[in-house]
């Protein structure tokens, strides 16, 4: 089984695998070439959103300074508005719902290194993947660990370090990220 297979089902995989390493490599090329575009660039930055992620709906907007991983594991639903300096390891799947909004300096990670010192010398890894539900709102600066759900509807306040999953429609936040409100509807 090649690296890239075990990464994607959470096993063991080496890191620094020569075909990881180019997948790394192109996708971070593409990236630059995004974050060195304008503003008015629209149709160049949407061009290169769709070579940089699997699957990409309709009316995804990025903001410069994102730093993606591997983007080949990453599907975006439509209307999906991501801020300033978003960084995604997406060794594992990321689905990032309908509707979402994500906020500046906001960091999703599915990577993991073992606690084993010796495995992590050897570059050893594992990934879980990260579902971000259906209008979903995540504030500036918070960080989505691997193997969370954010459930539709849920909003996740700022400076949030979320180590579990969040239920459709809670409100969320803090440093681990507890759910502080269930339900929430729109009146």
């Amino acid at each position: 089984m090649r690296e890239l297979e075990k990464m994607t089902r959470g096993l063991d995989y080496h890191i620094n695998d020569e075909e990881l390493r180019e997948i790394r490599f192109q996708t971070r090329d593409k990236v630059d070439e995004f974050n060195a575009l304008n503003a008015r660039q629209g149709a160049e930055k949407d061009t290169l959103i769709r070579k940089i992620f699997s699957e990409v709906g309709s009316n995804v907007h990025f903001e410069k300074g994102m730093r993606i991983d591997y983007g080949i594991n990453t599907v975006l639903g439509n209307n999906v508005f991501i801020n300033f300096n978003f960084v995604l390891l997406d060794c594992a799947p990321v689905t990032i719902g309908n509707n979402v909004f994500i906020g500046p300096d906001v960091q999703i990670y599915t990577a993991q290194h073992p606690l084993d010192i010796d495995l992590r010398r050897e570059h050893s890894g594992s990934a879980q993947p990260v579902s971000i539900g259906n209008d979903v709102w995540i504030g500036g600066g918070c960080v989505i660990l691997p193997g969370v759900t954010l459930g539709d509807g849920c909003t996740v306040g700022a400076g949030s370090v979320v180590t579990r999953s969040v239920p459709a429609g809670a409100v969320a936040c803090g440093n681990p990220c507890r759910v502080i409100r269930h339900n929430v509807q729109d009146n």
